[in-house]
């Protein structure tokens, strides 16, 4: 009978996945722009992505449960980056779209993601880089 190999949490997956995760989130907290949370700065690139939709769909695209985007919203509505308003077609959603100076932020933050980005990846060749991108994009 075979016994497995030992158990080196160095070689797992969730493991070397926390590590670069914790790397690349502590390269966006020193370089975004603004004091931008990550779901802040999806929320306002989604936004600037696709134009004004409803929160729950915004919450939706980004991966965030309701009762968390609708505290996004609160936020970056409160920094004058997001308007709200009811939905005219159905009242009990709201339509969430970017202000001037959220449209400004958003395009200036997106330049510091595409940064963040590279700085996450910068060991890894183009192809490399790639990979890992269309890899994470299969398993979520």
């Amino acid at each position: 009978m075979d016994t497995p190999p030992p158990y080196r949490l160095s070689e797992q997956v969730g493991f070397l996945m926390r590590v670069a995760n914790q790397r690349h989130t502590a390269l966006f907290a020193e370089r975004m722009i603004e004091g931008l949370t990550p779901p802040q700065f999806a929320t306002l690139a989604k936004l600037r992505e696709i134009g004004p939709c409803s929160q729950n769909r915004l919450g939706r695209l980004i991966f965030l449960d309701a009762a968390t985007i609708k505290g996004v919203v609160d936020r970056l509505s409160g920094r004058g980056f997001v308007i709200t308003a009811d939905d005219p077609n159905d009242r009990r959603r709201r339509a969430v779209g970017l202000t001037t100076r959220g449209h400004s932020v958003a395009d200036a933050a997106i330049e510091v993601a595409r940064d963040i980005s590279e700085a996450t990846l910068e060991k890894l060749s183009p192809r490399e880089k790639k990979q890992v991108v269309d890899l994470l994009r299969k398993l979520g």
